[in-house]
């Protein structure tokens, strides 16, 4: 049906005929002569009708938005060339004009960006917008370049399955009944861990697969139901085997698809480093923002919130100085405490200095003169700056100063331009679940401990470090990863340690400690996010912008509509009926 796509056609094609489809992005009649913006997934082209043409000038005056078309023409020299465009020296003379399909009134432009449930709800509509095939295609490139560097190493690209066993650690499965064996489930994956983890015992060495997981869980900008992994794994690695193998992969796909070079080497930087400077263990390095631990300078003060955190072995005080901030209104510090507060913290202290080096503070009458001096010294606060204090646990005061550090760095403009990306290493291995009185695994437990001796993992879990780390880009994590277990007996320890039984390890991972026993290899991998990747190449905060058919945050498809009822016949085959109260609620 056509010769050139309409993106394509260019001076090289001057005074030849080319046959184009397409849509008509723009119809302009101005009487004397019609003009056309054809577009498909290349661009667009200006196609010119002439009125001695009275055929096709007739169909031209009639077309509307997004009719479908077909153009026979012959490619001449624009006399006004639009620079804007890649045609924009050319345009199509038509001689022929076929109507392939007229389009409805739509409910919104190609050139609109409307709300985004309605953008969902006519996704069909809302990619043929330039800018979402621009992401869409960055995204193409992107697994493209991927799947190009693996095989050219020897990666062997193998498919693991998508109906599985549930293994409930972590997220929640979406689970599958099992028609043939009433009252049993499969589970959608939420990754390939358990399976390239054989794949390395069964000897297939260096493995990848673009994977489809799910995971039943809330959803943010950055999270959906359904998503697609990197998935790497390999036999006989340490920890620096993997990290500069898949750096290199990175820093390359990044030069092809859009032409950044990333650092060489990546920075490292530990878990409890990333904690303590940053109050987060992705930190974006573009913020020069740091924060700093004072509770030396506060454990005798008058303030029990600062004195009692100080005090307190697994407690932390901490300050974060924003230059300039003595800016900020009564309103904006509020604004700082409201959002601190939805990362746990239950007060936000601060001290302003304005211009003439005077103090305000609320918590300034807890703390002699020079004592108070000397903390905001230790900060380094000068004239026009607002310092904030978190204080309380370790872990939810580095994560709800954190927060403060990031909302300061983009109000106040000091979010750098660029790329940095940094090796997050030496996580904890174990974190403490206050609601289920247990340890969980900070990654997965099939992770590694640094320590090889099981009698000293189980005296001091809380201390036991992994074998695990994370590639982080810009504030985002991009890839997580880890040296697994290659023992079964390491295995069932750390199993016990999470309050998994040895009847119930066996029930849910018993296929994975039997392979263990037969001559595992030591073996790691890691694990990148391609919607989170494909976002940041593409310039947007949404993952939903380069998922081509992804969930709304109430994870529903707004544009088929689902999830849905099924009939009763339906459930009836898989023997599952649905309970009454669990429709009401």
């Amino acid at each position: 049906m056509r010769t050139h796509y309409c993106g394509l056609v260019d001076e090289t094609l001057i005074g030849q005929t080319v046959t184009l489809a397409g849509w008509t992005d723009v119809a302009r009649n101005l009487g004397g002569v019609c003009f056309i913006d054809l577009r498909d997934h290349e661009g667009i082209v200006q196609v010119t009708v002439e009125p001695d043409n009275a055929e096709a000038f007739a169909v031209a005056a009639s077309l509307g938005y997004e009719d479908v078309i077909q153009v026979e023409g012959v490619v001449r020299a624009r006399h006004a060339v639009n620079e804007k465009i890649r045609t924009g020296k050319v345009e199509v003379i038509a001689s022929r004009i076929t109507v392939l399909n007229k389009a409805a009134p739509l409910p919104f432009h190609a050139h609109e960006n409307p709300g985004e449930d309605i953008r969902l709800k006519y996704r069909y509509l809302d990619l043929r917008r330039p800018e979402m095939q621009r992401m869409q295609r960055t995204r193409i490139r992107l697994v493209q370049a991927l799947r190009r560097w693996l095989d050219a190493r020897g990666f062997q690209d193998i498919e693991t399955p998508i109906l599985t066993k549930a293994t409930p650690e972590g997220a929640r499965d979406f689970l599958v009944p099992a028609r043939m064996h009433p009252g049993e489930f499969y589970a959608l994956p939420q990754s390939p861990q358990l399976f390239k983890q054989i794949l390395m015992i069964a000897g297939f060495d260096r493995y990848y697969q673009v994977a489809r997981c799910f995971r039943d869980e809330a959803l943010r900008a950055d999270r959906q139901l359904e998503f697609t992994q990197l998935d790497m794994e390999f036999a006989f690695v340490r920890e620096r085997d993997v990290q500069d193998t898949v750096e290199a992969m990175i820093r390359d796909v990044f030069r092809e698809v859009i032409g950044v070079e990333l650092a060489d080497p990546f920075p490292r930087m530990t878990w409890a480093e990333a904690m303590r400077r940053y109050g987060s263990d992705k930190p974006d390095l573009r913020n020069p923002l740091e924060l700093v631990d004072v509770a030396e300078l506060v454990k005798d003060c008058g303030f029990a919130v600062f004195s009692g955190a100080a005090n307190d072995p697994k407690g932390r005080v901490v300050a974060l100085r924003i230059p300039g901030g003595a800016s900020l209104s009564r309103k904006q510090i509020d604004e700082y405490a409201a959002h601190a507060a939805k990362f746990g913290a239950k007060g936000l202290a601060y001290a302003r200095i304005d211009g003439n080096g005077a103090v305000n503070s609320p918590i300034a009458k807890f703390f002699a003169e020079d004592a108070f001096a000397a903390l905001l010294a230790h900060v380094g606060a000068d004239k026009g700056d607002i310092v904030f204090f978190g204080a309380g646990p370790y872990n939810r005061t580095s994560e709800f100063m954190g927060a403060v550090r990031l909302k300061a760095g983009r109000d106040f403009g000091l979010v750098e331009e660029g790329w940095r990306p940094l090796w997050v290493t030496d996580f904890p291995m174990f974190e403490w679940d206050e609601e289920e009185q247990r340890y969980v695994a900070l990654h997965h437990p099939f992770t590694a401990p640094a320590v090889d001796d099981i009698e000293q993992l189980r005296a001091d879990p809380a201390s036991a470090v992994s074998r695990g780390y994370d590639m982080v880009l810009n504030g985002n994590e991009i890839g997580g990863g880890s040296i697994r277990i290659h023992r079964p007996e390491m295995q069932s320890a750390v199993f016990e340690l999470l309050g998994i039984g040895a009847e119930e390890a066996q029930a849910k991972f018993g296929f994975l400690l039997d392979a263990l026993k037969y001559g595992a290899p030591p073996h790691g991998g890691i694990a990148f996010g391609i919607d989170r990747i494909a976002a940041l190449m593409a310039g947007t905060d949404s993952i939903r912008d380069v998922i081509p058919f992804p969930k709304t945050t109430t994870a529903q498809c707004l544009m088929t509509g689902a999830p849905s009822p099924v009939p009763d016949e339906q459930l009836a085959e898989v023997h599952v009926r649905v309970r009454e109260e669990s429709l009401q609620k």
